[in-house]
Formats: C-alpha cells, sequence, structure tokens
C-alpha cells in the first residue's frame, strides 16, 4: 500500500520523529522523509525505518521527483491535511492517481498498541497531578483572580512549569460560563461558592490526556468525582450527569457500536427532563492527537474493539445559569470499558 502524509503525528507514528515541515512518502519497502534543512540534523537522529532526504526549495517538487522516479501509479492521501494549492503543487504534471481516504492515519491509529496505552496512561496520571495542583491554588489563592489569570496559572501548574506540554488550552470556566462547552478565559472573577468548570490535559511523549471536572469554590474543594454542591439545582444536574457518565462507561465494551455509548449516556440525560441542554457527543477518540477515533456520537457504526481508547463526558448547559461536564478517558480491555 502505497500513501503519502503530511500530518506531524500521522508522520510521527510512522518513524517516531515528525516537525511542522514535513512529507512521508511510503512507497512498498521504502519509506522518504522528506524535510528542510532546519529539522534534517534531528530527523537523521531520530528518524526509524525512512531515508531522510534534504529538499532545499519545495518539499511537493522532491516528492514528485521521487513519486516519478519509482513509477508509482497509484498513492493514497487523506484530503483532511492538503491545502488545495499544496495539493495541485504536488499531483500536478504525474501520471499517478491519488486516492482520497479521510482520516487514513487515524484509522491506522485507532486500535491502541499495549506500548501507546501505557504512554496514554502515564499522560493521563501526569494530567491529574495538575489537576490537584490547580486545586490547591484555588483552595488557597484563587479567590479574587479572573479567568484569564486562572487559566495562565492552570497552564503552569498542568505543565509543572514547562516540564509539560499541554493537549490542548484549558478550559476555566465560572458558573454561567461554564454553560458555554468551550468557553474562553474571561474577567469574571471567582469568588467563594462559585461553580468552576475546568477541561484540560497534557502531553507524554506526544500522546494526550482529557479530563474534565466540576468544582465548588470552599476550603474542602478538589476535583474529585463525588462532588457536594450548597446549591440544589447544582447538585441535581450533576448527579444527572455522573449517572449518565457511569450508565455510558457500564455499557462500553467490545463489539458494541460506539453510538450506543452515546445513547446510553443520553437515555439518561433525556429521561431527567434536561435531553435538548446536552449539546455534543459523549466523546472521542485520544492518542497522538487530542481528538481522534472514533467519535462517540449518535450517528457513529464504530464497532468497539480491544485497545480503543476514547472519553465519555456528557454534559448539561443551562444557558445564563450554569454548565456541568464530567469526563474521563477510556479503554476496551478485557472485553469491557476501563477508566485510565
Amino acid at each position: 500500500m502505497d500513501f503519502i502524509l503530511k500530518n506531524e503525528n500521522a508522520v510521527y507514528y510512522e518513524c517516531g520523529f515528525s516537525c511542522d515541515n514535513v512529507i512521508f512518502l511510503c512507497l512498498g519497502s521504502e519509506t522518504f522523509f522528506i524535510t528542510d534543512g532546519r529539522y534534517t540534523t534531528e530527523a537523521n537522529e531520530n528518524v526509524k525505518n525512512a531515508t531522510v532526504i534534504q529538499s532545499e526549495y519545495d518539499l511537493a517538487k522532491t516528492a514528485r521527483e521521487i513519486i516519478r522516479k519509482n513509477r508509482i501509479k497509484k498513492l493514497i492521501y487523506d484530503p483532511l491535511d492538503w491545502s488545495v494549492e499544496d495539493f495541485y503543487k504536488l499531483s500536478s504534471k504525474l501520471n499517478c492517481y491519488f486516492k482520497k481516504e479521510k482520516n487514513f492515519s487515524q484509522k491506522k491509529r485507532i486500535i491502541k498498541t499495549d506500548s501507546e496505552i501505557e504512554l496514554l496512561k502515564q499522560a493521563v496520571k501526569l494530567g491529574s497531578k495538575g489537576f490537584d495542583r490547580f486545586a490547591d491554588y484555588l483552595k488557597d489563592r484563587g479567590i479574587g483572580e479572573n479567568e484569564k489569570r486562572l487559566f495562565f496559572k492552570a497552564t503552569e501548574f498542568l505543565t509543572n512549569q514547562g516540564e509539560l506540554t499541554l493537549s490542548f488550552d484549558p478550559i476555566v470556566a465560572i458558573n454561567e460560563n461554564a454553560a458555554k462547552p468551550h468557553s474562553l478565559p474571561g474577567d469574571k472573577t471567582l469568588k467563594k461558592d462559585d461553580l468552576l468548570l475546568f477541561d484540560a490535559g497534557v502531553k507524554y511523549k506526544r500522546y494526550c490526556s482529557d479530563r474534565t471536572r466540576m468544582i465548588e469554590i470552599n476550603n474542602e474543594g478538589h476535583f474529585n468525582i463525588k462532588q457536594k454542591f450548597k446549591e440544589k439545582k447544582r447538585q441535581k444536574i450533576y448527579d444527572i450527569v455522573l449517572k449518565a457518565k457511569d450508565k455510558a462507561l457500564k455499557v462500553a465494551k467490545e463489539g458494541i457500536k460506539a453510538k450506543d455509548i452515546d445513547k446510553a449516556a443520553r437515555e439518561v440525560i433525556d429521561k431527567a427532563g434536561y435531553g435538548r441542554y446536552f449539546i455534543h457527543s459523549t466523546g472521542h477518540g485520544v492518542g497522538l492527537d487530542i481528538h481522534e477515533l472514533p467519535i462517540i456520537s449518535k450517528r457513529d457504526e464504530t464497532i468497539l474493539k480491544e485497545n480503543m481508547v476514547f472519553t465519555i463526558e456528557p454534559g448539561i448547559y443551562l444557558p445564563g445559569e450554569f454548565g456541568i461536564r464530567i469526563e474521563d478517558m477510556v479503554v476496551i480491555r478485557n472485553g469491557k470499558g476501563e477508566i485510565l
């Protein structure tokens, strides 16, 4: 199977190294890592099972020359990874059929190896420690800080002052801002008894973690899965979301469809009368990318298999009031869902 890659994580998966300017070619038993002079030294030190080629001016031109020299007649590519112009540069003047295969690399990566799962577990563990450090800060010094400042401090605690990198920009949302699933940090100031949503993750050797927890700001506050709130409505909504997450985890088994997990979570929230406030899918795959396959949505027909990794993250969002989301990463091990 001959294919061409441009996405950094897709390339890393194939050869153990990547950069922001690379084309990777797999032509039968030969593979080529094409990059520019800024990266060739590191590439030569780190690339496995591929020939590193330094392209002086135009990576696409170099790739075309290799394709032409090897008389390749058919090449698989992922259309999501190429701009119109870049693809035109690559494919023009070539007697080669380029076959579109959307999410080509993610389909290859959907079943994780045991070693990948260990890396993901470590990412989850390190992310959890960042949550603990941030919770301590919230308890001791968070009151009076606005979301922008809390975002900055969360980044500091998650990365352990630069030791790690983030899976994505953390979401730190207070009260009504938590009703926006991907709320951006603003000027809202944290007060005692406020509700705070924290969604964040870190990378360990490029593999991502992803977690969401809720907290009410008081002297006892921590990001535990069990939470007690002063306001009855907050408690009610939180308990519904937690029940939905637990139900989804319970049905997560090898052989079912991804949409069955979404259905299980959605049924709990629908039955409680808040179905219209659950406004996103129940989860997504996680690996080298923070969003991978499978998609845990009402439309995904993917059959779950051993060593697939994904999030379960139901939520209820009440505009102008507050939002609740609880998220864990899950792996299918020994036929059933296991929280990482």
